[in-house]
């Protein structure tokens, strides 16, 4: 019996005891199924020929230990933070991009309070979480073609630091919440005093498709909000009532001084900007995930039939053809912000990340990038999704890759008919087509 397997039946014995490990936990979001979505998604096995979760990831952070493993590369704690610092500039993660949950939903719930909150902080495919006074750094990456894989690196000076990985983490991250592959979600609740979430009452799971009212529960938000209301930066205080909070004065924070001691974290900012892109990039890293896994076990079922049946190797049925063209356009949909919620005030972050961001966004012939920021109306300027640059949506399977190519050059067109046309305006089309062609070589050879 494989890790995975013998997990997956201790949670069948077990479904009681699921630790939320992580920094970003979910819980499902009643009745906010999004339209052309894994709904219901069920839970891929991980442990067979096709996905071979348990095989040696590739992702940054493995590739991190790897290094740390061979001498190639050592940590030096710092007696403050321990091994926050260190993990940071290894992995390249920028300490502007930090945000602040005070909410009790990590396994170190017992450290974690409205005055001692747990910080995040992330890259385009890594997630660094610590806790004042925690006993380890949590860490998770997204592996090209793994999903996401879940990590930790204890915060007892050693000579040799080891991260350690910690499959038992997919008791809570990897379910039909997650679209059924291992993966992230941020989540909403409402915190109570201590920081614990109310359980008479609602959680929601967050992306850029979210109303901006259920957005942000059991975090802090810095910046400037204007008039959006938002469930950040404050507790409920009637326990029977927990989802009664001061929406009135939670807004426009620019510290938070008067909330913990600001120096148990490396900045004193938890940006709006940084909340906003973390919510997009979680979802569509699992949506790439889940696209992934479709496209592999498909064609692993269909070379089966076809040797049965003596076929050619690459010959489609239409059952597999209509899987495949429709995990590639709601991968589409997503990535173009169809059903992005726009903003309903303009928004500017404190901490320096949105420049930071945007500053590292590959450019077209014209100085443009689909990293620049809207933040009057919306959060991206030009709303194709920054991680068609990443190394998950490059190993997609090639038959995803043309599907999804196709159908993006028929929606910049303005000739689709599913509205994701019609969700763009002219000029944000054809400034999407011209970044994309003169930054992704694929895309230049796909449309020519």
């Amino acid at each position: 019996m494989t890790k995975v397997t013998a997990l997956r039946r201790k949670m069948r014995n077990n479904r009681i005891m699921r630790p939320a490990w992580l920094f970003l936990v979910f819980a499902a979001a009643i009745g906010m199924a999004q339209p052309g979505d894994f709904s219901g998604s069920f839970v891929f096995p991980l442990d067979g020929e096709v996905i071979r979760y348990e095989a040696q990831a590739n992702d940054p952070v493995a590739k991190l230990q790897r290094d740390l493993a061979t001498g190639r590369r050592t940590l030096t704690r710092d007696p403050k933070t321990g091994y926050l610092k260190p993990i940071l500039e290894a992995l390249g993660v920028s300490t502007a991009s930090q945000i602040l949950v005070f909410s009790k939903t990590s396994f170190q719930l017992h450290r974690i309070s409205p005055d001692n909150p747990r910080a995040l902080y992330f890259n385009d495919d890594v997630y660094v979480g610590y806790v004042p006074g925690g006993d380890v750094v949590e860490l998770s990456a997204v592996d090209p073609e793994k999903g996401g894989i879940f990590y930790s690196l204890s915060q007892t000076e050693s000579k040799k630091p080891q991260i350690v990985r910690r499959d038992e983490c997919l008791q809570c991250h990897a379910s039909p919440r997650t679209l059924g592959v291992p993966g992230h979600i941020v989540r909403s609740v409402y915190p109570l005093h201590e920081g614990f979430p109310a359980t008479n009452a609602p959680s929601y799971n967050t992306d850029h498709r979210s109303p901006f009212d259920l957005r942000f529960g059991g975090w802090y938000v810095t910046g400037s909000t204007g008039s959006i209301k938002h469930m950040g930066n404050s507790v409920g205080t009637d326990p029977d009532q927990p989802e009664k909070l001061d929406y009135e004065h939670n807004r426009n924070w620019t510290s938070l001084a008067s909330k913990y001691e600001l120096q148990k974290t490396l900045t004193p900012h938890s940006d709006v900007v940084a909340h906003l892109v973390l919510a997009h990039q979680t979802a569509g890293h699992n949506y790439i995930a889940r696209v992934s896994y479709e496209a592999r076990t498909a064609m692993y079922m269909q070379a089966s039939i076809n040797r049965s049946l003596k076929e050619p190797v690459d010959t489609f049925s239409e059952s597999t053809e209509r899987r495949l063209d429709r995990s590639a356009e709601i991968l589409l949909r997503y990535m173009l912000f169809t059903d992005e919620k726009k903003l309903p005030s303009p928004i500017r972050g404190d901490s320096g990340y949105a420049a930071e961001f945007a500053k590292v966004g590959a450019k077209d012939r014209k100085g443009r990038s689909l990293r620049e920021f809207d933040l009057d109306t919306r959060l991206f300027r030009y709303p194709l999704s920054f991680l068609i640059y990443s190394e998950a949506f490059d190993a997609l399977p090639e038959t995803i890759r043309a599907r999804f190519y196709s159908k993006l050059d028929t929606v910049l067109a303005g000739k689709d008919t599913a509205g994701m046309s019609a969700a763009l305006t002219s000029a944000q089309r054809s400034a999407i087509r011209d970044i994309v062609l003169d930054t992704k070589p694929e895309a230049r050879r796909r449309w020519k």
